[in-house]
This record gives structure tokens, sequence and C-alpha cells, in this order.
């Protein structure tokens, strides 16, 4: 059986509601005829008789009366996802799925977030904390919309990326430490033969390297007493005293107790964090959201 298309249903239903071909046709703004056939076909196609007419009168049928009720419904519903498409396309309406690291929660994510919702308020975001290479393959399976990440990452040559965080390094230590209540800069050969806690290279090889060679410059190599895949981790066990940390300065706002952070002396490679995407797979919110990064980059 073929099914009713929207303009029969709003035919149909301004009939049944007036119970008068000519008011109905009024209403809708058309000449009676082909309203009355519209109605015809609509029989026709359903395989049943929704109006009883007489010259006089017009009258639903026990079907119809039950029809009219559906009609409404799916009227309703067809005009709700019509709008709802055109929402989409225009970029006023859908859902945004975002992977993100630790890192970005404490510096560019929470202003994004704002400013992306104060454009795009009846876009829906849907926030997933992940590892850079996680958020690298969920991004290459169509998984995630954009990601918050930490290069290099596999894959890289399928995405489109800006740079929207670029992070100076700073020395996290217990509070306790008798580095912690110096004044300025640090010197990074200071920090020889302590124990060291770390992010593994496998996790975020661009910070384990920039760590392990301002160590190398200084001329000494790491002891690595911990290792902690989330960088609030690593700060969260130099609090306990298990170690000192080399971390981006943006960890400075977790504001965790117990850890005095100390900006780097030496002069030293900067961190980058992309905000990066699946090349030509945006549509008209995933583009706002890319503006509303590179305005905040600049």
């Amino acid at each position: 059986m073929n099914l009713p298309d929207l303009r029969q249903l709003r035919y149909f239903i301004a009939v049944a509601e007036r119970l008068h071909f000519g008011r109905a046709a009024e209403a809708l703004h058309i000449s009676q005829p082909p309203l009355s056939r519209a109605i015809r076909a609509l029989e026709e196609r359903l395989g049943v008789a929704l109006l009883a007419r007489t010259r006089r009168r017009v009258e639903l049928t026990a079907e119809g009366a039950r029809f009219l009720d559906e009609a409404r419904r799916l009227a309703a519903q067809l005009e709700t996802a019509v709008a709802e498409l055109h929402g989409m396309a225009a970029g006023e309406r859908g859902r945004l799925r975002i992977g993100f690291v630790s890192l970005a929660d404490y510096g560019v994510l929470p202003g994004l977030l704002k400013a992306y919702k104060a454009a795009r308020p009846g876009v829906a975001l849907a926030l997933r904390e992940m590892l850079s290479p996680e958020q690298a393959a969920a991004l290459a399976a169509g998984d995630l919309d954009f990601g918050l990440l930490l290069p290099p990452v596999s894959g890289a040559a399928g995405l489109e990326h800006l740079v929207v965080q670029r992070e100076r390094f700073v020395a996290a230590l217990p509070s306790r430490h008798r580095l912690a209540g110096g004044r300025g800069r640090l010197g990074v050969s200071a920090l020889a033969g302590e124990a060291f806690v770390m992010v593994p290279r496998e996790i975020a090889p661009r910070l384990y390297d920039i760590v392990t060679g301002l160590a190398a410059r200084a001329g000494f190599s790491l002891n690595i007493a911990q290792e902690a895949i989330q960088m609030q981790t690593v700060v969260s066990l130099v609090s306990s005293g298990l170690g000192i940390a080399i971390v981006p300065g943006s960890l400075a706002n977790l504001g965790r107790r117990g850890v005095v952070y100390r900006e780097i002396a030496e002069p030293h490679p900067r961190l980058d964090l992309w905000l990066a995407w699946r090349r030509g797979a945006l549509g008209a919110a995933g583009r706002e959201f890319a503006a509303q990064a590179r305005r905040l980059a600049r």
C-alpha cells in the first residue's frame, strides 16, 4: 500500500476539521475541485472511505475519524522532521560529537564551548574525554566530529586541523619540595636525580620527547618513577609526593592542593593542541564550531 504524502494529510485534516470542502479549500488557498480530487486519491490509496458525502453535508466515517487522529500526529511529525532538516542545513540544529584530552579542559575547551553554545544554542554537544590515539581512530571511523588532541597521531593525513592552544612548560613540585619555595624561573639542571612522573611515550610522544630533551640538554637522564596516562593523574601523584613532573602550563588551572608550579628557565619547544576533524566531513554546524575555535585561537 502506498502511504499518503504530507500534502494529502494536510488536505484531509482541513476537510475533516471543517466538514465542508468549500471552507477547507479557502483555508488552504486552493480551489475546491483539486481538493476533492486529492481526497478521492487519498481514499483510493488507503482503500477505505474517509468521508460520507451528500449534497447537504460531509461527515467523517468511523475510519475517517480514526484516521484523523493519526493524520494529525503524522503531519506534526513530518513538519517537525522537515524543520529539523532545515535547521541542520543552516547549522542551527543537530549534534556534534567532540573528543578531548584532559589538557584541553584546563585551557581552550571551556571558552570554546561557551562561545559556541551562545552562537548555536540549538546544537547538542556530546563530549568524551579520550586519549589522542583513540580520538584519531574515532575521527577516521566517523565516530567523532571533532577531536581536541595532541599531535602527532596516526592518520593525520586524512585530518584537517588548527592549533588552538600552544603550551609553555612548568615544573610541578610537591609543596614541601626543596625547590618549591624558590622565586623566578627554574633551571632544568636543578632537577637532576629527581624521581619523575611521566605520561608514557605511546600516549603522548611529543610531550614525552620535549621533557626528555630538556633533561638531555641539561646533562642528565630522567629517573621515571611513576607513569600515568592522564595529565591530572600525573599532577595528583606529584601532590602525593611520589615524584616531580614537567607539564604544560595550563595544568596550573587544575588547582590541585599540595602542588607548586615553577616556570622552566630554558628555551624549549611549545606543545601544540589541535582541534582536528576528518577532511571534508563538516556540515554547517561543524563549520561554525571550527570558526569559533579559529577566533579564540587568534
